[in-house]
């Protein structure tokens, strides 16, 4: 009897080895992402609390709008373009067209767009760093006080010039009835009010980071004479592990989806990895459409990356220029927020909904303001900036911004997953690479960077493995479509 179980038998078993780290975080087997186009959290988010009010969601702390926020507190404001120096299209010399900083400046307060398409604030590198401290943007004191002077400089340097030359688009925002799909999936989900872009700049070098953890010195886009960078991406890092993923691209407005024309729009091609894939792996560059019937089949790899659908204008990018006569203006957000519900909708209701997480965020803030200034962070690799042009700001004075050890400013991100804490706000500060980290942590990949290295680990920031909070996910609303889209007047 002894022999057969009892005190015998629980005498001679070891005890069970402690459960590995993360232990949870193998439950998630497809992890994927999108990057949206050019939005600050301000932008999209800033107004959460009266969303949260109107739908009767729980108050919690949450850094939007301080108009918004509980306590309430004034709507922000940056000082405007002088009325005493207008624009003047025909001025000669063209410096007499320059939005005039001065004590005559008034006040623009934030507000909220009526309009669903707004003409293109710049988040390059010089109006980056106005918008950190219009006074002195070396300094190592964020005022945030320059984004409406960047935004108005920048449309009357433009030929021909925007309509808004005062830079006033530059500081509104949109709701949660103009965005209710984002703001019920933020709110439902996990979300972030620290989540940053890796770099004070525009697109590209922000992308890089996505998907490398480095732009290897570039805070502008690859010029056509520069050579790919040769920094590791995490599909190289993937590849290599026999882990699967695919890149997913909307066809362009011809509506070509072959590997090649699939290629040319994949910010991949700024990385001499590119070229692997295009002529070893053309299969794990698919379409959109692919990745709704992947989602529906259960087929989806471990690791997606869906680029923004630029070519046909749901990228949410606000509009690189006027229409000519007779064109409709571009871009509607809520258009693009209409397509991304499509993608993650295909997910939720698909049989892969049990182990995947949809990670939603912006490349970068589009110089659209945001209150909260950039943040300290690790330099991917100790290489400075590299292709500063003469005259650009840290050129000639330098300071704590003028490498890349600050993020970028503050984007919108949420995950929906089965996992997801359900009414969460994670207030850690993180940025783009900590994505990277959440990849390499779930498949046991090196970090390719220090920066990558120092991000936060997601895995328990946001998910929880044990409670499954959304098992059976949401209903979430229709996105509206009924608003007006125009780019000859604000708001």
């Amino acid at each position: 009897m002894l022999g057969c179980g009892g005190a015998g038998s629980g005498a001679a078993s070891p005890a069970p080895p402690p459960a590995p780290a993360n232990a949870g975080l193998q439950s998630l087997n497809h992890i994927i992402v999108m990057a949206q186009e050019n939005r600050s959290l301000d932008n999209y988010f800033g107004a959460m609390h009266q969303y949260w009010q109107a739908h009767g969601y729980t108050d919690q702390s949450f850094d939007g709008l301080p108009q918004f926020n509980n306590p309430a507190g004034a709507a922000p404001t940056n000082p405007g373009c002088d009325p005493a120096f207008p624009f003047d299209p025909g001025a000669n010399p063209p410096q007499l067209n320059q939005c005039i900083f001065d004590a005559n400046s008034p006040p623009v307060a934030s507000y909220q767009y009526q309009t669903l398409c707004v003409e293109n604030p710049s988040p390059s590198w010089n109006e980056s760093h106005t918008d950190w401290n219009l006074s002195d943007p070396v300094s190592a004191n964020a005022t945030l006080d320059g984004f409406v002077h960047a935004a108005g400089h920048d449309a009357r340097a433009i030929v021909p010039s925007f309509f808004d030359v005062d830079g006033k688009r530059a500081i509104g925002y949109y709701n949660g009835d103009q965005l209710n799909y984002y703001y019920f999936m933020a709110s439902n989900f996990a979300t972030s009010d620290r989540w940053f872009s890796p770099v004070m700049t525009r697109t590209p070098p922000n992308r890089m980071y996505l998907i490398a953890g480095t732009s290897q010195g570039h805070a502008y886009p690859l010029g056509a004479t520069s050579k790919l960078l040769t920094a590791k991406t995490i599909f190289e890092e993937l590849q290599g592990a026999g882990i699967t993923w695919k890149i997913y691209v909307h066809p362009n407005a011809n509506g070509c989806s072959t590997a090649e024309c699939l290629y040319k729009q994949s910010y991949v091609q700024n990385f001499t990895y590119g070229p692997t894939i295009l002529n070893q792996y053309p299969q794990n560059l698919a379409t959109t459409d692919q990745f709704i019937a992947d989602a529906k089949a259960g087929t989806l790899p471990q690791f997606a990356l869906i680029e923004p659908p630029s070519a046909v204008g749901l990228d949410e990018h606000p509009s690189d220029g006027d229409p000519l006569p007779g064109q409709p203006p571009c871009c509607s957000v809520e258009a693009g927020a209409k397509f991304v519900s499509t993608l993650i909708n295909s997910v939720m209701t698909g049989p892969s909904w049990k182990d995947s997480a949809f990670i939603l965020t912006y490349d970068e803030f589009g110089g659209f303001y945001d209150h909260v200034a950039t943040q300290p962070t690790v330099s991917p690799d100790g290489i400075p900036p590299s292709d500063l042009l003469p005259g650009d700001i840290c050129t000639v004075a330098s300071g704590p911004t003028c490498d890349f050890t600050y993020t970028g400013y503050r984007v919108p991100m949420f995950i929906v997953s089965p996992f997801a804490k359900k009414n969460f706000v994670s207030h850690t500060v993180a940025d783009h690479t900590a994505i990277l980290k959440l990849v390499e942590t779930r498949f046991g990949l090196p970090a390719l960077t220090k920066r990558d290295a120092a991000q936060m680990d997601m895995s328990t920031e946001f998910f929880d493995f044990v409670n499954i909070p959304w098992a059976t996910p949401p209903t979430p609303p229709t996105q509206v479509q009924n608003g007006p889209c125009y780019l000859d007047h604000l708001p």
